[in-house]
C-alpha cells in the first residue's frame, strides 16, 4: 500500500509505521511521513546512537510538536525521555540529538 499524503473527510485509516519506507535526512536520520490533516504534516524520525539533525530546524512561522516513543531526545541541555511531549511555536529553533537513539512521533503545523 502507498502511504497517502492526506487522511480523506470520513476516512479511517490505520498505517504500520514501520511499513513506511523511510528517508534517510542524514546520517542515522531516517523519517516516516504519515497521513496528516490538512495543515498539519505528521511524520515518525528515528535517530540512530549518536545521530543529530544535520542543520538548525527553524520554526519562523508556525510551531513544531513531538511525542518520545523510546529512546531519548537531546534539546540542548534538557534530556527528553519516552512519554515526554515537546511543543516549540513559531520563532523557535532546535537542532535535536540523541545518544541512546531514539523515535519520536511528531507533526509540523503549516496552516
Amino acid at each position: 500500500m502507498t502511504t497517502p499524503e492526506q487522511v480523506r473527510p470520513g476516512q479511517i485509516l490505520p498505517v504500520d509505521v514501520d511499513a513506511v519506507p523511510a528517508v534517510e535526512l542524514g546520517p542515522g536520520i531516517h523519517v516516516r511521513m504519515l497521513p496528516g490533516m490538512e495543515g498539519i504534516r505528521t511524520w515518525v524520525i528515528d535517530l540512530a546512537p549518536g545521530a543529530e539533525w544535520p542543520d538548525l530546524d527553524v520554526h519562523d512561522t508556525y510551531g513544531e510538536a513531538y511525542f518520545v516513543v523510546r529512546g531519548e531526545l537531546i534539546e540542548g541541555d534538557r534530556v527528553h525521555g519516552p512519554g515526554t511531549y515537546v511543543a516549540f511555536g513559531a520563532d523557535t529553533s532546535h537542532r535535536p540529538r540523541s545518544e541512546t537513539g531514539v523515535r519520536a512521533f511528531g507533526f509540523n503545523y503549516d496552516v
